[in-house]
């Protein structure tokens, strides 16, 4: 399942189920627990033996109710069981499995904690709900937990406690668990995939209980995966569009990327070829005279023009054929506010990046007036917060309570105010248009680190455009370029530079034209 879900549309979820009938909240407890046991067995064979010791912790919520499940199973399974309790007035399904268990409860402190010997934790202390930092008792426990010299493994149910489910920012400053696998239920939630989540969360496995035909309410975030191109109508062959018997070049689109300097001229470059490897027809680069013999001696099926100036780069505007514009990628900053408004004032599908976006950091609403909506914007932080300081420092202050500010937030309070798809870069890269709100994780399996190295956004701007001249609507062009890009990296793996990135393109587009739906 692609979608993203806040704990309070997994609340409303399941209320939904319970008030029609369809199931119980103990069923669902029943069935979270059975969940959690699976997982752990599946990860860690050994832990069925009788000799298996387990410490669990369980919280004053149904959390808690879901860890005394857990230790209920386990123990049935012959293994070793530990109850650590916080005190509280438990809710009533909860209670009901607290007395279920018939075992001893002990109280959740440091001293009880330090005193288990176990070969695995599980974490049932604060899952999706958390609303408030942890302080006291839990907070110390989640520090010893978190100790390196601590050899057990530590298992969450929902969450890791102490991080909040719709950000994925650790609440108030404090305490969150770190974890080698963390087991959710019915869908993966905002904060496994936004900001610490996945650093956090080590493992991620969802399991079902049985609440897959609930209808879901409010805007929902989507995971940019290949089912949901597919989803949306943009599954694998429509990258083949146009490439059939008598298609022509300027059937597959023409991109213009307007360079910098001859100093600066490596970015639009690396853009340039990453845009002609993802299927546009054509590309040009629109350099200063004084820099073409440079970006002459350099590239070979990209083509050149010169464009010294505003009035240039109006006159080349005028061939119609060009579908598809990138400015930014070391264009300078005084070169940017002179072309920028001449770009947008053609209405074509346009990439803006780098200096296109720093440009304005002095007087963003000027550049907010001349955006269409077939822009996109692709920030990093920095930039980012050059553009939109306010929305920025909100993320930047302390989540002091949940549901805290997320990127996703962000993005889609920049989108609103742009008029336009706002990309902001990140191994959770979140990215939003009009209400639409996607998520690219370049995390868990997918983690690809060595991304973080110069020219890599150039070349995001590249894929983009070359998916916009071909026809790819902007929120769509945005994701899928993200998508490849991580694909990419991936394919080549640590070592990878800018230039390496584009050159996996055959190889990755071969394998998801075989694999994808």
């Amino acid at each position: 399942m692609s979608k993203l879900l806040t704990a309070a549309q997994m609340r409303a979820i399941e209320r939904r189920a319970i008030h029609s009938g369809q199931t119980s909240g103990a069923d669902l407890m029943e069935r979270a627990g059975q969940g959690v046991v699976e997982a752990i067995l599946t990860k860690w064979l050994q832990i069925s033996t009788p000799s298996a010791k387990i410490c669990v912790l369980c919280g004053p919520g149904n959390n808690g109710g879901d860890g005394f499940v857990v230790a209920r199973l386990l123990r049935d399974r012959g293994c070793d069981v530990r109850v650590l309790a916080m005190a509280g007035d438990l809710p009533p399904d909860a209670k009901a499995n607290a007395l279920r268990w018939q075992g001893d409860i002990e109280d959740l402190s440091e001293a009880n904690f330090r005193r288990q010997d176990a070969d695995l934790i599980v974490d049932a202390l604060f899952g999706t709900g958390l609303t408030r930092p942890q302080m006291g008792e839990a907070a110390r426990v989640i520090a010893l937990m978190n100790l390196q010299s601590h050899t057990a493994p530590v298992v969450s149910i929902d969450a890791p406690s102490g991080l909040c489910l719709d950000s994925g920012r650790i609440l108030g400053g404090g305490a969150a668990v770190r974890v080698a696998l963390t087991v959710s239920f019915h869908a993966a939630k905002r904060g496994h995939y936004l900001q610490d989540g996945p650093d956090l969360c080590g493992q991620l496995i969802v399991k079902d209980i049985g609440l897959n035909s609930a209808k879901q309410d409010g805007a929902l975030a989507e995971l940019v995966t290949p089912h949901l191109f597919a989803q949306h109508g943009y599954g694998a062959r429509t990258l083949d569009k146009g490439y059939q018997r008598g298609a022509h070049k300027f059937d597959h689109g023409h991109v213009l990327v307007v360079a910098g300097g001859i100093t600066s001229g490596g970015a639009a470059r690396l853009a340039a070829r990453a845009a002609l490897r993802v299927g546009a027809g054509l590309v040009t680069l629109a350099s200063p005279p004084s820099a073409v013999m440079v970006n002459a001696s350099q590239l070979n099926a990209i083509m050149l023009t010169p464009v010294a100036d505003a009035d240039g780069l109006a006159r080349v505007l005028e061939d119609e054929r060009l579908t598809s514009l990138i400015l930014g990628p070391g264009l300078g900053h005084a070169r940017a506010r002179a072309l920028v408004p001449v770009a947008l004032a053609a209405q074509r599908a346009t990439v803006l990046d780098a200096d296109a976006l720093s440009a304005y950091a002095d007087e963003p609403d000027a550049l907010f007036a001349k955006l269409h909506d077939r822009c996109v914007l692709t920030p990093h932080m920095g930039e980012f917060g050059r553009l939109f300081p306010d929305i920025a420092q909100r993320l930047a202050n302390a989540a002091t309570s949940g549901p805290a500010f997320s990127r996703l937030d962000a993005v889609d309070l920049a989108a609103a105010r742009a008029g336009c798809t706002v990309l902001l870069k990140g191994p959770d890269t979140v990215i939003s248009l009009a209400g639409a709100k996607l998520v690219h994780a370049a995390t868990y399996d997918r983690a690809a680190p060595w991304l973080a190295t110069a020219g890599s956004g150039d070349v995001l701007s590249g894929l983009i455009a070359g998916l916009l001249a071909r026809g790819h609507p902007p929120l769509w062009a945005a994701a899928r370029g993200a998508w490849l890009h991580t694909e990419c990296a991936l394919e080549f793996g640590p070592g990878l530079i800018a230039e390496d990135i584009a050159e996996q393109l055959p190889a990755v587009l071969r394998r998801v034209d075989d694999n994808w739906p």
